[in-house]
């Protein structure tokens, strides 16, 4: 309100200013026009100027005040009346404001009521929980409390029992130890000898009579097993190898390529050794040519590349073109040849078998096997053995034979790796995880996986696979073995019967699957010499690992000689 007032005053005094200035105006220029009509009379109109002067003057101070006073009481009005306005405005808004300011306190109060009224009910759901917990297990408590205390109780009584019992038996044993020393007493009397000294050749009589009955006892039971074992199994095993065992040809890693003469040799290696440098390159197969005459060596683990190798030289030497660029088109040309018979070799061998359905890759994998050996055996020989000895066994044990065919078939599919990554995987899960990438069931799948007790056997047909190519593997002929280990082993046997007492001496024959036993008749008699014989057939089975069954052989001999003259 004070600055309303000032401004009022303010412009009431600009307004009786201006008012003043005008009447101050008018009145010299009515002065002007007195002075220009009459300058004769100078006095009257100097008079007349100062009264017109001071008469504005008066009339101005009194307009100015009456305007002041109007204006000044005009602008009071309206200040009161917008002061009024906006009194009520704010007023309105206050209200406004406090309603708002109201409704979200109790929104907040409400949320705030939820939220508390919510952890309020977790809070007692989670001790009535506690306190069922604590109730149950306060039964629980409670009833194994009465559990003990009512086994306490059987205890209790039973240790009673128990403890009679044990009075009433030392009483009769009291009685049976006088007994027995007064029957002492009286044999000894009748024998005229002490009872140590009678217990003793009790003792030394019954020992020999005990080991020769245990040992007959043992091989009469094992004459037993053995042949009701073998009536058992003559038609599952022994038919079936007798069925399928064939003669298989054996690949290692050295191949010889023939040559007419050996002016061809300076032919294939070529002008500072290109045309050699460009087959290796082209192959992968290490040629060495050496003094040999007439021959050519190609020495490579992989025999897929070694066949590639073998028939581009034969082509290359046929042709007579020996050159690198000629030696690099008849080896892609020689490839695609290896890979059309190799498709053609699977497609044969499944055909042979009655598989069908059988993946395109797998196929291939097949054919693949041709030109790899495992231990000296060709590997689709040797599938294909095992593939025919699961067929018969599976139809001599009631099971499908041409699941076990196919299982038989695949079950070494892991020794042709594609990659070298593959070659840090047992061949076992390699090929399993193959069967199982092309769509090949689950029980063949688990066959494959555990023939080498890779993974648990979980199918019928999984010992199967496992049984047909130990079968193979131990089949006289079928592998080759190392010469070091092969004359290692017979020695361990020959060292194995020198180990037992009596042994004169020991012949390893039938490489390595017999061992024959000489022994002196002095020291060995007839049951020792079988006992013998068992003994080491025994730690032969436990100390040494061999491929097949050895047959130990004792021979005792005894010989009289006399001359007639």
């Amino acid at each position: 309100m004070n600055l309303f007032q000032y401004m009022g005053r303010y412009l009431i005094s600009l307004l009786a200013l201006n008012l003043f200035l005008r009447s101050l105006y008018k009145t010299v220029y009515w002065c002007r026009l007195f002075y220009i009509h009459k300058l004769t009379n100078m006095d009257n109109s100097i008079i007349l100027t100062a009264g017109g002067i001071l008469l504005g003057i008066i009339v101005g101070f009194i307009v100015a005040k009456a305007l002041e006073r109007n204006n000044s009481s005009k602008l009071i009005k309206n200040a009161k009346r917008s002061a009024a306005s906006i009194i009520k405005e704010a007023n309105s808004e206050g209200e406004t404001i406090k309603k708002d300011k109201i409704l979200q306190a109790k929104e907040r109060f409400i949320e705030l009521k939820a939220e508390h009224e919510k952890v309020i009910l977790s809070r007692d759901k989670k001790m009535a929980e506690a306190e069922k917990r604590t109730r149950d297990k306060e039964s629980q408590i409670s009833n194994e409390l009465s559990k003990n205390k009512k086994i306490n109780a059987d205890i209790e009584s039973k240790i009673k029992d128990y403890n009679h019992r044990l009075d009433v038996l030392d009483k009769k044993q009291d009685e049976l130890d006088k007994l027995h020393k007064s029957q002492v007493k009286q044999l000894e009397v009748i024998s005229s000898l002490s009872a140590e000294e009678a217990k003793g050749q009790l003792v030394e009589s019954l020992k020999g009579e005990a080991k020769n009955d245990a040992m007959a006892f043992i091989q009469s039971s094992l004459e037993e097993a053995k042949l009701t074992a073998e009536q058992e199994a003559k038609k599952v095993i022994i038919n079936t190898i007798h069925r399928i065992g064939t003669e298989e040809a054996v690949d290692n890693c050295v191949s010889v390529f023939n040559i007419e003469s050996d002016d061809v040799k300076g032919r294939i290696i070529g002008r500072e050794g290109r045309n050699i440098r460009a087959i290796e390159a082209a192959t992968g197969v290490e040629i060495i040519v050496d003094d040999t005459p007439e021959a050519i060596i190609l020495s490579c683990f992989d025999s897929v590349r070694r066949e590639i190798a073998r028939l581009s030289l034969h082509k290359l030497v046929t042709d007579g073109r020996i050159h690198p660029a000629r030696i690099e088109e008849i080896v892609k040309k020689t490839k695609k040849q290896i890979d059309q018979e190799i498709i053609e070799v699977g497609k044969r061998t499944v055909i042979d078998l009655g598989i069908h359905n059988l993946h395109p890759e797998l196929i291939k994998m097949v054919g693949r096997m041709k030109y790899r050996s495992s231990y000296g055996q060709n590997l689709l020989q040797h599938s294909r053995e095992v593939a025919k000895l699961c067929g018969v066994m599976a139809a001599e044990l009631g099971l499908n034979p041409k699941l076990a065919k196919r299982a038989g078939l695949l079950h070494d599919i892991g020794k042709v790796p594609d990659a070298e990554a593959d070659m840090e995987t047992p061949h076992a899960i390699l090929g399993m995880q193959w069967a199982e990438k092309h769509g090949e069931k689950p029980d063949i799948c688990n066959a494959i996986g555990a023939h080498h007790d890779e993974v648990e056997m979980k199918y019928l047909i999984s010992p199967i696979i496992q049984v047909c190519d130990a079968i193979s593997g131990a089949r006289p002929g079928a592998r080759r073995q190392v010469l070091d280990s092969y004359i290692q082993r017979l020695k361990d046997l020959e060292d194995i019967a020198f180990g037992f007492t009596g042994v004169k001496k020991a012949y390893a024959i039938q490489a390595g699957r017999e061992l024959r036993v000489i022994v002196e008749s002095e020291k060995v008699d007839d049951q020792k010499a079988a006992d013998l014989s068992f003994s080491i057939s025994q730690k032969v089975q436990t100390d040494m690992t061999y491929p097949g069954q050895v047959k130990v052989t004792v021979i005792r001999e005894t010989r009289a000689v006399n001359i007639a003259k």
